[in-house]
């Protein structure tokens, strides 16, 4: 049951976070994801729970996504980043790039995929 429910909250943090991005952004922040669970020695839906963590987590009525498709592409997404290397570097935060966050300055900038600019 753990695997299952760490599958549906890394795929819901990719739906709420990355849905509308290209595949290999889905991939990368389901690889952050994964990185900060390994890291903080956590389970995924507790990384994802994390308080002031995801922003989709503090402003969410409700988690379920409303458009199944686009759930479902996520989905492909977390499978195909559980199947590949880890090309981020071992990232363990992103933000959009349209934000510029107070935490940045303690974070070394890694890369970019899409919209979202990566670091560890």
């Amino acid at each position: 049951m753990a695997l299952l429910e760490g599958l549906l909250w890394l795929t819901l943090n990719v739906y709420h976070e990355a849905r509308s991005e290209p595949e290999i952004a889905q991939i990368a922040v389901a690889l952050v994801t994964l990185n900060r669970a390994n890291e903080m020695h956590l389970q995924v839906k507790e990384v994802v729970r994390q308080p002031h963590q995801f922003s989709w987590t503090l402003k969410k009525e409700s988690y379920l996504p409303d458009d199944p498709k686009a759930f479902f592409r996520c989905m492909q997404s977390v499978y195909l980043a559980l199947q590949t290397q880890d090309f981020t570097q071992g990232a363990t935060h992103y933000h959009l790039d349209s934000v510029e966050p107070y935490w940045i300055t303690q974070y070394t900038f890694l890369d970019q995929y899409g919209s979202h600019k990566f670091y560890k």
